[in-house]
Protein backbone atom coordinates (compact mmCIF):
# COMPACT_ATOMS: atom_id res chain seq x y z
CA UNK A 1 0.00 0.00 0.00
CA UNK A 2 1.02 3.63 -0.35
CA UNK A 3 0.74 6.87 1.61
CA UNK A 4 0.16 9.94 -0.57
CA UNK A 5 1.07 13.10 1.32
CA UNK A 6 -0.11 16.51 0.12
CA UNK A 7 2.38 18.38 2.25
CA UNK A 8 4.58 21.40 2.70
CA UNK A 9 8.32 21.47 2.05
CA UNK A 10 10.21 24.13 3.99
CA UNK A 11 13.69 25.23 4.84
CA UNK A 12 13.76 25.21 8.64
CA UNK A 13 15.84 28.10 9.98
CA UNK A 14 16.38 27.17 13.62
CA UNK A 15 17.53 29.70 16.20
CA UNK A 16 18.46 28.48 19.67
CA UNK A 17 17.66 31.00 22.40
CA UNK A 18 18.02 31.22 26.19
CA UNK A 19 14.23 31.70 26.31
CA UNK A 20 11.42 32.51 23.89
CA UNK A 21 11.24 36.28 23.37
CA UNK A 22 8.53 38.41 24.93
CA UNK A 23 6.83 41.14 22.84
CA UNK A 24 9.36 43.85 22.07
CA UNK A 25 12.32 41.83 23.37
CA UNK A 26 15.52 41.37 21.35
CA UNK A 27 17.57 38.23 22.00
CA UNK A 28 20.92 36.99 20.72
CA UNK A 29 20.74 33.42 19.40
CA UNK A 30 23.09 30.88 20.94
CA UNK A 31 23.00 28.71 17.82
CA UNK A 32 21.67 28.49 14.25
CA UNK A 33 21.06 25.74 11.70
CA UNK A 34 19.23 25.15 8.43
CA UNK A 35 17.50 21.87 7.73
CA UNK A 36 14.67 20.19 5.88
CA UNK A 37 11.25 20.82 7.40
CA UNK A 38 7.61 21.65 6.88
CA UNK A 39 4.87 19.56 8.46
CA UNK A 40 4.40 17.72 5.19
CA UNK A 41 8.06 16.90 4.61
CA UNK A 42 8.43 15.82 8.24
CA UNK A 43 5.49 13.41 7.93
CA UNK A 44 6.77 11.98 4.65
CA UNK A 45 10.21 11.36 6.12
CA UNK A 46 8.68 9.79 9.24
CA UNK A 47 6.48 7.48 7.16
CA UNK A 48 9.37 6.48 4.92
CA UNK A 49 11.66 5.85 7.89
CA UNK A 50 8.89 3.73 9.38
CA UNK A 51 9.23 1.51 6.26
CA UNK A 52 6.12 2.77 4.41
CA UNK A 53 6.05 3.73 0.75
CA UNK A 54 5.33 7.46 0.79
CA UNK A 55 4.66 9.62 -2.28
CA UNK A 56 5.06 13.33 -1.58
CA UNK A 57 2.80 15.79 -3.40
CA UNK A 58 4.26 19.25 -3.01
CA UNK A 59 6.18 22.13 -4.53
CA UNK A 60 9.45 24.01 -4.16
CA UNK A 61 10.97 27.01 -5.89
CA UNK A 62 14.08 27.04 -8.04
CA UNK A 63 16.01 27.37 -4.78
CA UNK A 64 14.59 24.13 -3.36
CA UNK A 65 16.46 21.40 -5.20
CA UNK A 66 18.44 20.55 -2.06
CA UNK A 67 15.18 19.85 -0.18
CA UNK A 68 13.93 17.44 -2.85
CA UNK A 69 17.27 15.63 -2.84
CA UNK A 70 17.12 15.34 0.95
CA UNK A 71 13.62 13.81 0.76
CA UNK A 72 14.89 11.27 -1.78
CA UNK A 73 17.81 10.38 0.48
CA UNK A 74 15.35 9.56 3.25
CA UNK A 75 13.35 7.21 1.01
CA UNK A 76 10.46 9.47 -0.05
CA UNK A 77 9.07 9.21 -3.60
CA UNK A 78 9.53 12.76 -4.99
CA UNK A 79 8.43 12.24 -8.60
CA UNK A 80 5.44 14.50 -8.04
CA UNK A 81 7.22 17.36 -6.28
CA UNK A 82 6.91 20.35 -8.61
CA UNK A 83 9.28 23.25 -9.17
CA UNK A 84 7.21 26.44 -9.43
CA UNK A 85 7.77 30.17 -9.92
CA UNK A 86 7.78 31.02 -6.21
CA UNK A 87 10.41 30.79 -3.46
CA UNK A 88 10.61 27.61 -1.43
CA UNK A 89 8.67 27.92 1.82
CA UNK A 90 10.58 28.47 5.02
CA UNK A 91 10.03 28.47 8.76
CA UNK A 92 11.76 30.53 11.43
CA UNK A 93 11.92 28.27 14.48
CA UNK A 94 12.90 29.57 17.90
CA UNK A 95 13.82 26.91 20.48
CA UNK A 96 14.54 27.61 24.15
CA UNK A 97 16.68 25.69 26.62
CA UNK A 98 13.75 23.55 27.75
CA UNK A 99 12.95 22.43 24.21
CA UNK A 100 9.83 24.55 23.76
CA UNK A 101 9.44 26.37 20.46
CA UNK A 102 7.71 29.17 18.59
CA UNK A 103 7.46 29.09 14.79
CA UNK A 104 6.82 31.64 12.02
CA UNK A 105 5.89 30.26 8.56
CA UNK A 106 6.36 31.74 5.10
CA UNK A 107 4.37 29.46 2.71
CA UNK A 108 6.03 30.33 -0.60
CA UNK A 109 5.76 27.52 -3.15
CA UNK A 110 3.55 25.46 -0.83
CA UNK A 111 0.60 27.69 -1.74
CA UNK A 112 1.17 27.36 -5.49
CA UNK A 113 -0.36 23.88 -5.73
CA UNK A 114 -3.65 23.44 -7.60
CA UNK A 115 -6.14 20.63 -8.08
CA UNK A 116 -4.68 20.02 -11.53
CA UNK A 117 -1.31 19.29 -9.96
CA UNK A 118 -2.87 16.50 -7.88
CA UNK A 119 -4.92 14.74 -10.55
CA UNK A 120 -2.08 12.78 -12.17
CA UNK A 121 -0.42 11.40 -9.02
CA UNK A 122 -3.72 10.50 -7.36
CA UNK A 123 -4.75 8.62 -10.50
CA UNK A 124 -2.08 6.10 -9.45
CA UNK A 125 -3.73 5.51 -6.06
CA UNK A 126 -5.74 2.43 -5.18
CA UNK A 127 -8.62 1.66 -2.87
CA UNK A 128 -7.20 1.41 0.63
CA UNK A 129 -4.20 3.68 0.08
CA UNK A 130 -3.87 6.60 2.51
CA UNK A 131 -4.12 10.29 1.62
CA UNK A 132 -2.86 12.71 4.27
CA UNK A 133 -2.70 16.49 4.28
CA UNK A 134 -2.15 19.43 6.63
CA UNK A 135 -2.86 23.18 6.60
CA UNK A 136 0.42 24.34 5.04
CA UNK A 137 -0.51 23.87 1.36
CA UNK A 138 -3.27 24.89 -1.02
CA UNK A 139 -5.74 22.52 -2.78
CA UNK A 140 -6.60 20.67 0.43
CA UNK A 141 -10.34 20.24 -0.16
CA UNK A 142 -9.82 19.29 -3.81
CA UNK A 143 -7.20 16.70 -2.88
CA UNK A 144 -9.39 15.19 -0.17
CA UNK A 145 -12.32 14.96 -2.59
CA UNK A 146 -10.21 13.16 -5.20
CA UNK A 147 -8.83 10.77 -2.60
CA UNK A 148 -12.23 10.00 -1.11
CA UNK A 149 -13.67 9.35 -4.58
CA UNK A 150 -10.91 6.78 -5.19
CA UNK A 151 -11.71 4.93 -1.97
CA UNK A 152 -8.59 6.09 -0.15
CA UNK A 153 -8.41 6.47 3.62
CA UNK A 154 -8.35 10.25 4.18
CA UNK A 155 -6.26 11.51 7.13
CA UNK A 156 -5.82 15.11 8.20
CA UNK A 157 -3.42 16.77 10.63
CA UNK A 158 -5.24 20.01 11.38
CA UNK A 159 -2.22 22.28 11.86
CA UNK A 160 -1.60 25.14 11.75
CA UNK A 161 -5.17 25.27 13.07
CA UNK A 162 -7.87 26.96 11.00
CA UNK A 163 -11.49 26.29 11.94
CA UNK A 164 -12.80 27.07 8.45
CA UNK A 165 -10.28 24.72 6.85
CA UNK A 166 -11.33 21.91 9.20
CA UNK A 167 -15.02 22.51 8.51
CA UNK A 168 -14.41 22.39 4.75
CA UNK A 169 -12.93 18.88 4.84
CA UNK A 170 -14.61 17.30 7.87
CA UNK A 171 -17.20 15.28 5.85
CA UNK A 172 -14.39 13.62 3.88
CA UNK A 173 -12.22 12.49 6.79
CA UNK A 174 -11.57 9.00 8.14
CA UNK A 175 -8.86 10.07 10.59
CA UNK A 176 -8.25 13.41 12.29
CA UNK A 177 -5.06 14.09 14.26
CA UNK A 178 -4.72 17.26 16.32
CA UNK A 179 -3.08 18.38 19.52
CA UNK A 180 -4.87 19.36 22.71
CA UNK A 181 -4.80 23.09 21.93
CA UNK A 182 -6.19 22.50 18.45
CA UNK A 183 -8.88 20.18 19.85
CA UNK A 184 -9.97 22.93 22.25
CA UNK A 185 -10.03 25.47 19.42
CA UNK A 186 -12.10 23.11 17.28
CA UNK A 187 -14.56 22.49 20.12
CA UNK A 188 -14.96 26.23 20.61
CA UNK A 189 -15.53 26.79 16.88
CA UNK A 190 -17.95 23.88 16.32
CA UNK A 191 -19.47 23.25 19.75
CA UNK A 192 -18.42 19.60 19.41
CA UNK A 193 -15.94 17.70 21.57
CA UNK A 194 -13.72 15.10 19.84
CA UNK A 195 -16.06 12.19 20.61
CA UNK A 196 -18.93 13.99 18.84
CA UNK A 197 -17.10 14.81 15.61
CA UNK A 198 -18.32 13.12 12.39
CA UNK A 199 -14.96 11.39 11.89
CA UNK A 200 -14.50 7.73 12.75
CA UNK A 201 -11.07 8.04 14.39
CA UNK A 202 -9.87 11.15 16.21
CA UNK A 203 -6.45 11.22 17.88
CA UNK A 204 -5.65 14.08 20.25
CA UNK A 205 -1.98 14.35 21.17
CA UNK A 206 -1.02 15.81 24.56
CA UNK A 207 2.76 16.08 24.46
CA UNK A 208 4.39 14.59 27.55
CA UNK A 209 0.98 13.32 28.72
CA UNK A 210 0.54 11.00 25.72
CA UNK A 211 -2.58 10.96 23.57
CA UNK A 212 -6.27 10.03 23.47
CA UNK A 213 -7.87 7.96 20.70
CA UNK A 214 -11.58 8.47 20.13
CA UNK A 215 -13.36 5.72 18.19
CA UNK A 216 -16.55 7.64 17.46
CA UNK A 217 -18.30 4.65 15.86
CA UNK A 218 -17.88 2.61 19.04
CA UNK A 219 -18.27 5.62 21.32
CA UNK A 220 -15.04 4.80 23.15
CA UNK A 221 -11.96 6.75 24.21
CA UNK A 222 -8.60 5.22 25.11
CA UNK A 223 -5.65 7.01 26.65
CA UNK A 224 -2.04 6.17 25.85
CA UNK A 225 0.76 7.36 28.13
CA UNK A 226 3.86 8.95 26.64
CA UNK A 227 7.29 7.52 27.34
CA UNK A 228 9.26 9.45 29.94
CA UNK A 229 12.32 11.00 28.28
CA UNK A 230 14.45 14.11 28.67
CA UNK A 231 13.14 16.47 25.98
CA UNK A 232 15.58 18.87 24.33
CA UNK A 233 13.51 19.96 21.29
CA UNK A 234 9.80 19.31 20.66
CA UNK A 235 9.91 20.60 17.05
CA UNK A 236 8.60 17.96 14.64
CA UNK A 237 7.52 15.52 17.34
CA UNK A 238 3.85 15.73 16.37
CA UNK A 239 4.70 15.24 12.69
CA UNK A 240 6.85 12.23 13.57
CA UNK A 241 3.95 10.81 15.56
CA UNK A 242 1.55 11.24 12.63
CA UNK A 243 3.94 9.80 10.05
CA UNK A 244 4.59 6.71 12.16
CA UNK A 245 0.89 6.33 12.97
CA UNK A 246 0.01 6.31 9.28
CA UNK A 247 2.84 3.91 8.45
CA UNK A 248 1.53 1.49 11.06
CA UNK A 249 -2.02 1.74 9.72
CA UNK A 250 -0.71 1.31 6.18
CA UNK A 251 0.84 -2.00 7.24
CA UNK A 252 -2.51 -3.14 8.59
CA UNK A 253 -1.76 -2.64 12.28
CA UNK A 254 -4.75 -2.04 14.60
CA UNK A 255 -5.07 1.58 15.71
CA UNK A 256 -3.80 0.87 19.24
CA UNK A 257 -0.66 -0.84 17.95
CA UNK A 258 0.02 1.94 15.43
CA UNK A 259 -0.38 4.56 18.18
CA UNK A 260 2.07 2.68 20.39
CA UNK A 261 4.65 2.74 17.59
CA UNK A 262 4.02 6.44 16.99
CA UNK A 263 4.43 7.30 20.68
CA UNK A 264 7.84 5.61 20.79
CA UNK A 265 8.95 7.46 17.65
CA UNK A 266 7.84 10.82 19.07
CA UNK A 267 9.62 10.08 22.35
CA UNK A 268 12.90 9.52 20.52
CA UNK A 269 12.34 12.61 18.40
CA UNK A 270 12.13 15.03 21.34
CA UNK A 271 15.56 13.87 22.58
CA UNK A 272 17.16 15.26 19.40
CA UNK A 273 17.79 18.74 18.02
CA UNK A 274 16.31 19.26 14.55
CA UNK A 275 13.36 18.28 12.39
CA UNK A 276 13.17 16.02 9.32
CA UNK A 277 16.91 15.32 9.33
CA UNK A 278 16.83 13.63 12.75
CA UNK A 279 13.57 11.64 12.61
CA UNK A 280 14.36 8.13 13.91
CA UNK A 281 14.15 5.06 11.72
CA UNK A 282 12.06 1.99 12.45
CA UNK A 283 14.91 -0.05 13.93
CA UNK A 284 15.69 2.70 16.46
CA UNK A 285 12.03 2.93 17.44
CA UNK A 286 11.62 -0.82 17.82
CA UNK A 287 14.79 -0.99 19.94
CA UNK A 288 13.56 1.71 22.33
Amino acid sequence: MTIFNLGSINADLVYRLPHLPAPGETLAATGFSRGLGGKGANMSVAAARAAARCVHLGAVGADGGWAVERLMEYGVDTRHVLTVDAPTGHAIIMVDGAGENAIVLQPGANHALTAEHLATPLAEAHDGDIFVFQNETSAQREGAEMASARGMRVAYAAAPFDADAVAAVMPLLDLLVLNAVEAAQLAEATGMEPQALPVRDVVVTQGAKGCDWYDTDAGTVRHFDALKVEAVDTTGAGDTFTGYLLAGLDRGQPMAQAIGLAIRAAALMVTRHGTADVIPDLREVQDL
